[in-house]
């Protein structure tokens, strides 16, 4: 990437879908040393903690959630963002044609108070798209 990009992952808690594929944002920037990349995860009504069994799901990939806290993504952050990622989540608070950037819904079912069994196919599906976003910016770059 040549210039600084910034990617957002939203939805309504901010405590499972946006809190994984924020996480597997950052190991795909780590991996492929796109350091001017900045990654942003919040929801516009934030839980108070990440739920149990994302974390427990998430540790399995070696990636550990459990000191992460749900925060507010502001629409003022959402305006500086070249990419706005939404879970599925309606997040109806926020009004995408204040965004900046382009905006896609991943329409991801809900990991809250889902077995582990279902949280791991959420994950591994999260996992698969933000592997293809990383894709897709990579390739624009070399256009």
């Amino acid at each position: 990437m040549s210039e600084p990009s910034t990617v957002a992952f939203v939805c309504v808690q901010n405590a499972g879908r946006s809190q994984m594929a924020t996480a597997f944002a950052e190991r795909e920037r780590e991996r492929r040393g796109l350091e001017t990349l900045e990654i942003r995860s919040g929801g516009t009504r934030p839980a108070d903690s990440v739920h149990d069994e994302v974390v427990e799901a998430m540790a399995e990939e070696g990636i550990d959630l459990s000191d992460r806290e749900p925060r507010e993504m502001t629409p003022a952050e959402l305006q500086e963002c070249d990419y706005v990622l939404t879970m599925g989540c309606s997040a109806s608070d926020v009004c995408p044609a204040t965004w900046s950037g382009e905006n896609r819904d991943w329409d991801l079912d809900d990991p809250h108070g889902e077995s582990v069994d279902e949280v791991r196919e959420i994950r591994d599906e999260i996992a698969s798209r933000v592997v293809a976003l990383f894709d897709e910016l990579q390739s624009e770059e070399t256009d």
